[in-house]
């Protein structure tokens, strides 16, 4: 579930001058020196017994730690360094390679894919990874509604999955299903995962260390504290350069900045603008700025129902009028947004793809397009029935003035100045509008206690996962249920174009259906993609020599398809860094400055990404 929103031309005076204090703030504060602590601390080197420490800020709490309940990013990024998948994506251009599997091929009926296991992945207890073991997980997930509850879409078309031998996995399917190369899915131990009872209660949190065959090995775990993982030295592709991997978590955005400027953390994402600014002019701090694989977008509540039929919740009901959602679209300016939110870290939105993904990035044409046009918005307004009194408020024939709430993430700022922005433009249409900031905005949305919504989601170099939320299939079982859908989007027609593509071998013709489905999905005006942020982000130079981004030519670093970034870091040389780090003072935040910096940054810039689970794989 989600992530963000939109603005337009004018920018509201507080914002601005938020933003001009806040990057002024920050400047001073990576100028600033103190003779109490006059070099950063360097966090790789950080241990008494010299071990080599990669630490990462992450600004948002684990949801599970197990594979079958996982959905936020920093969730599902803790499970591709613990567990292999069946393939993995290349670091260099996204496409299929070996992962537990060595090889696959299909049946010449495409209904029979066979898989070869390597023969030399170990679990990290020292037992075999075989065949059994994908098997067994693939026939949990079929067979229990709480094993399928992160990932169930992948075998919802499976017949039956055995194992031949230790090396041969063969999984029968009910229909072709292009996307037998892209399985998103961690391969657990079943001599492990048998044990479990309950599946959609067990959060695999309480035994270390975890059995995994992955790169890492997950040794420690405190909630919104920290994540511990060490090399796997049995790893089949080679161990980490680094002796431990640390996710550290810092609910405040600004806090994780300043570690990194201590040198307290290696490496920070999701920076605003005004901090990339300042992080860009620091000596042996790198930023990467690299076209990101998310989109942003504001997300209307459809009237939230289950399998069963059942509705529940309590959108409001003029949101189930397409003329209204229309209306808020076309009162929303996009180009605001990327200009003065996201001040050019950003690209415009349009469809439901990243264009970093150009095979399946799709926009509307002609008049399809919502462009930004408050007289259009106010004549839609008036042709669904919902007229301006004497006072200038929207009113329904039953004379209830037009007013929605919207779900914002406390610890999201763009959640925040874009939520501005709407009352602002939706006001001048005559509409109220309440956003209500949460720490966890989780329970009202799956309650479907809400009217809209920030909402966005990472992109797979395969789209299937992210497309398949919004069919009637995702929808929870019955109002008590959880199930895997965004939004609770149930439409015939976009239901028929997922299943088509997900049956389609010819990588052009599936792309078309992909299009078709997001056409059809703009066309629904339940969502309105409003942008696709850039992955800003920084790491310490005198802390990583060298580490991958993926794509490698312009990509990013945190919450890859894969383990690449680190898996590939190399320590920088110890001794250089000793050397440096007097060089450094100016990068500490000194206490002067941090008061100014949380004078200046606090009010704005505070606490910059959700917690909740709306940061999703």
């Amino acid at each position: 579930m989600v992530q963000k929103i939109a603005r337009s031309t004018r920018q509201c005076p507080r914002i601005r001058t938020l933003l001009a204090v806040g990057a002024t703030a920050l400047t001073l504060a990576a100028s600033a020196a103190t003779p109490l602590n006059p070099a950063p601390r360097q966090a790789a080197a950080a241990e008494g017994d010299g071990k080599q420490v990669l630490t990462v800020a992450v600004a948002q709490s684990v949801d599970s730690l197990s594979p079958f309940l996982a959905q936020r990013l920093v969730s599902t990024s803790v499970h591709r360094l613990v567990y292999e998948y069946l393939t993995n994506y290349d670091a260099k251009d996204n496409h299929a390679i070996p992962g537990l599997a060595t090889a696959w091929k299909p049946s010449p009926d495409k209904l029979t894919w066979t898989y070869t296991i390597r023969d030399n992945s170990k679990w990290s207890d020292g037992k075999q990874a075989t065949a059994e073991d994908a098997a067994w997980t693939f026939n949990k997930m079929m067979n229990d509604d709480g094993a399928a509850t992160a990932n169930g879409s992948f075998v919802a078309n499976f017949k039956k999955v055995t194992a031949p031998s230790p090396t041969e996995l063969v999984i029968e399917l009910k229909k072709p299903q292009a996307t037998m190369a892209a399985l998103d899915v961690p391969i657990v131990p079943k001599h492990e995962w048998e044990k479990v009872g309950d599946f959609s209660k067990f959060n695999n949190d309480k035994k270390f260390p975890i059995v995994g065959n992955g790169p890492f090995i997950l040794t420690d775990y405190k909630v919104d504290q920290y994540v511990k993982l060490k090399p796997n030295k049995q790893f089949w592709r080679g161990a980490p350069k680094f002796d431990e991997l640390v996710l550290k978590y810092y609910k405040d955005g600004d806090a994780a900045v300043a570690a990194l400027q201590k040198g307290e953390v290696s490496f920070a994402a999701n920076l605003t603008p005004a901090q990339a600014a300042a992080l860009g002019k620091a000596k042996n701090i790198k930023v990467n700025d690299a076209p990101g694989r998310r989109f942003y977008a504001l997300a209307t509540n459809p009237g939230a129902q289950a399998k069963d039929g059942k509705k529940f919740g309590n959108g409001h009901p003029a949101l189930l009028d397409p003329k209204v959602r229309e209306a808020l679209f076309a009162a929303t300016d996009r180009k605001t947004i990327i200009d003065k939110v996201f001040q050019g870290h950003a690209v415009e939105g349009e469809g439901y793809i990243p264009p970093r993904f150009s095979t399946y990035y799709w926009q509307p044409a002609g008049d399809q397009k919502i462009a930004y046009d408050p007289a259009r918005a106010a004549q839609l307004l008036d042709e669904a029935g919902y007229k301006k009194n004497g006072a200038g408020k929207r009113v329904g024939k039953n004379g209830k003035a037009l007013d929605f709430r919207i779900l914002c993430h406390a610890t999201d700022p763009n959640d925040k100045a874009i939520g501005k922005y709407l009352q602002e433009w939706w006001g001048e249409l005559g509409i109220g509008l309440k956003v209500n900031c949460l720490d966890n905005v989780s329970d009202p949305w799956l309650a479907g206690e809400y009217d809209l919504a920030f909402d966005g989601w990472s992109v797979n170099p395969d789209p299937d996962f992210v497309l398949s939320i919004h069919t009637c299939g995702a929808l929870p079982a019955t109002p008590k249920d959880t199930g895997s859908t965004d939004n609770f989007i149930c439409d015939k027609k976009l239901d028929e174009l997922y299943a088509k593509q997900t049956a389609e071998y010819d990588e052009t013709k599936r792309a078309d259906l992909v299009k078709q489905l997001q056409s059809r999905l703009y066309d629904t005006k339940y969502m309105n993609v409003m942008a696709y942020p850039n992955a800003v982000e920084a790491y310490r130079t005198d802390q990583i020599k060298s580490i991958t981004t993926m794509p490698s030519a312009a990509g990013n670093l945190w919450g890859q398809d894969g383990y690449w970034s680190w898996w590939s870091a190399v320590p920088a040389d110890r001794a250089s860094s000793d050397e440096d780090s007097g060089s450094s003072t100016g990068l500490f935040v000194g206490i002067g400055a941090a008061v100014v910096l949380a004078a200046g940054l606090g009010l704005f810039f505070a606490l910059r990404r959700r917690s909740t689970a709306e940061d999703r794989e």
